[in-house]
């Protein structure tokens, strides 16, 4: 239990690094929560700070998911626990993604958890994890709507997550981002409802 605790809380604090907001700091001198969406994700860093720091911000966000799940099973499972280890993982990568929407660093107030959330779909499986990237650059081709794009690939998670026949803890683990992911873009929703939703490029 203690280690479970431990990894929870360093999951969470690796996904409450906002790198966004840190990124913006130091480039631009702004805070991004005052400028474009207001959210600290890499698209309202690509468009307000710029390409290069959008996707550095973009990759670090997933990383930090991805180090969750691999300190979890390099530092913290013990394997003489009775906790299934892919439940360990999926709780550690839910901590991640949650430090992420939820920064400590910012009141609590953080982005949509969608890079986080891939980066640990790559460490806990990684062919569902990319076919899900598939569905957003196509969608992204088309529209070149990063809201379009992500609420396609967060639709598409628990179906390829059945496709590929995962445990069912990762389904779970598929189903629970998805709708967390869905819920996060409520407000996107609207503004595409309205027609009022800006094209990334």
């Amino acid at each position: 239990m203690i280690r479970l605790i431990l990894s929870l809380t360093v999951s969470y604090l690796i996904g409450s690094v906002p790198t966004g907001y840190i990124f913006a700091r130091l480039l631009k001198g702004i805070d991004i929560r005052k400028h474009g969406s207001g959210n600290i994700g890499a698209t309202n860093v690509f468009r307000t700070v710029g390409k290069i720091p959008g996707i550095a911000v973009l990759l670090l966000d997933a990383l930090k998911g991805f180090m969750a799940v691999a300190l979890s099973v390099g530092f913290f499972y013990d394997k003489n626990s009775s906790m299934n280890i892919e439940w360990f993982c999926i709780a550690s990568a839910m901590a991640a993604v949650a430090g992420h929407i939820w920064t400590i660093f910012l009141k609590f107030k953080g982005g949509k958890g969608v890079a986080t959330g891939l980066g640990a779909l790559i460490a806990l499986m990684h062919q569902v994890a990319f076919s899900c990237l598939g569905v957003w650059a196509v969608v992204f081709a088309i529209t070149r709507i990063v809201s379009i794009s992500s609420l396609a690939a967060s639709i598409a998670l628990p179906v390829f997550a059945w496709l590929f026949n995962r445990p069912l803890e990762l389904k779970a683990l598929a189903v629970t981002l998805s709708i967390l992911s869905i819920y996060k873009h409520i407000p996107n929703i609207k503004r595409l409802l309205k027609g009022e939703e800006k094209k990334l490029v």
